[in-house]
Parts: structure tokens; C-alpha cells; sequence
């Protein structure tokens, strides 16, 4: 019987890397015998904390409100909602709020329900049920003051309007994660000083660093909530006078943890 020259090409190649495979299999197995029982390789590190505070005086204020309609049709209902808002958004503007910082929320249009009583005859009362009687439209909006000086005349401009819905002036840092980014930076320079003033105590060269953690807080906010107003009732029932806000400080604290390898 013939056999193809080709096939004893073939027949070798495969031979001959099934051998390189082998080879390279026990020169792996071999090497690894060295290290049968032992742990794994143990590096020298020292941990070390930093800290960094900024603090920060906030640069914008938030407020929303809310307007509320009911009407028999969804129409009427959206109407009356509309010119309420329009309102309310015209005395902003008027303010100098720019367009980019004034934002709905929710818009919403929902049946309004009213829960009637059945006639009792003969000394039988039918259960109640909910009859539709219109619809509600409800729109929230929420607006963003940077001029700070503006913040109290705004927000009772707004309650004067008869607005239903007014949540309170909250302040904060528009920039904050630039404030965070400094306060680690600071937690940073804290922890290498650190790291450096403990490897010249215990007389080791630091190699590198192995890990990193960072735990920045969120703003903590430091102020006094006299003069503030929280509700639409005692805006309408102070004087025209734009209530007194104090805007506080907030403060930013970055605790970060750098582990280093020394020698």
C-alpha cells in the first residue's frame, strides 16, 4: 500500500508539537515544585491617613413651586394652571433668573374624584361611590438663583402670586466636585507628609504605593436658619418686605487612606 509523502509530513509536524507542548508543560510543573508549601510572596507595607477640609460659601440657592388646578375639563384645568405658572415664571425672569436655571419637574393631569353619598330610603342606605367631576393639572417647577442677593425678593414674589406650593430655599455649591477635588488633594499632601516623616522614624525607604481609598463627605452646611421662610402661609402673612436669609458656609471633608510598600 502507497502512502502519500504528504502524509508523513503531516504525521511529523503533529509529533513534533505535541513534543514543544509537553516540553513546556513539565518545565512549568517543574518550577512550581520550588514553591510547593510556601506562602505567597510577603511585601512590607506601611498605611497611612490623610485629611482635607474646604470650606465653602454656597454660590447658588434652589427653590421649587407647584401650581394646581382643578376645572370639569381638561382644558379649563390646563388654562387656569398655564396662566398661574406664567406668572409665576414672568416675576422670575423679571428677577434676572436666566432660562437655563428654571426647570419643570412634573406635569401631570389626573380625574378629580368627589366621593357622594346615596339617598337613604325606607331606612336603606346605598353605599356612596366616587363620581368624576373634573380633572387636575399639576405642573412643579424647579428654579436655581445665583445672585444671592436676590434669593428672599424672589422667593416672596413667588408666594405673593398665589402660588399653592412653595418648598423652602435650600444652598449649595454649584461647582461642588471642584471643592472635592481640592479637599483630596489636601488629604493627599496630609498623608505623604505623613508617610514620609514615619518611613525616616522607622528607617525604611518607602517603594511605591499598593492601594488607595478616598471617603469624601458630602457639604456639611453651617448656617442659621434665622429670617428664613419654609412655606407659602408665612409668606403671605409677613410684610412686602423680603424676608432675611442667611446663606452659612459649607464644608467639605476628605478623608483618604494610602497603604505604601517600603524596604
Amino acid at each position: 500500500m502507497n502512502i502519500p509523502s504528504n502524509f508523513w509530513k503531516i504525521l511529523i509536524g503533529a509529533v513534533g508539537a505535541l513534543t514543544i507542548f509537553l516540553v513546556v508543560v513539565s518545565i512549568k510543573e517543574i518550577k512550581s515544585i520550588g514553591y510547593i508549601g510556601k506562602d505567597s510572596p510577603v511585601y512590607n507595607t506601611i498605611s497611612v491617613n490623610g485629611k482635607g477640609e474646604v470650606v465653602s460659601i454656597p454660590d447658588v440657592a434652589t427653590f421649587s413651586f407647584g401650581v394646581t388646578e382643578t376645572a370639569k375639563t381638561v382644558a379649563e384645568a390646563q388654562a387656569q394652571a398655564t396662566n398661574k405658572t406664567n406668572a409665576a415664571l414672568k416675576a422670575v425672569k423679571d428677577a434676572g433668573v436666566a432660562e437655563k436655571d428654571i426647570k419643570t419637574t412634573s406635569y401631570s393631569i389626573n380625574p378629580h374624584y368627589d366621593y357622594q353619598d346615596s339617598v337613604c330610603t325606607t331606612g336603606y342606605c346605598k353605599p356612596g361611590k366616587s363620581v368624576l367631576t373634573g380633572y387636575d393639572v399639576s405642573q412643579s417647577v424647579e428654579i436655581k438663583i445665583r445672585d444671592l442677593s436676590k434669593a428672599g425678593a424672589i422667593f416672596t414674589s413667588i408666594g405673593a402670586l398665589d402660588v399653592q406650593d412653595v418648598n423652602g430655599l435650600s444652598f449649595s455649591i454649584d461647582d461642588i466636585e471642584k471643592v472635592k477635588a481640592e479637599a483630596r488633594s489636601k488629604a493627599i499632601t496630609d498623608a505623604k507628609t505623613k508617610a514620609k516623616e514615619l518611613a525616616k522614624q522607622l528607617e525604611v525607604r518607602i517603594i511605591k504605593i499598593t492601594s488607595f481609598y478616598d471617603s469624601t463627605d458630602q457639604p456639611m452646611y453651617y448656617g442659621r436658619g434665622e429670617g428664613m421662610v419654609s412655606d407659602v402661609m408665612s409668606i403671605k402673612s409677613s410684610a412686602p418686605m423680603p424676608p432675611q436669609i442667611p446663606v452659612g458656609e459649607d464644608k467639605v471633608t476628605s478623608n483618604v487612606t494610602i497603604t505604601y510598600e517600603i524596604k
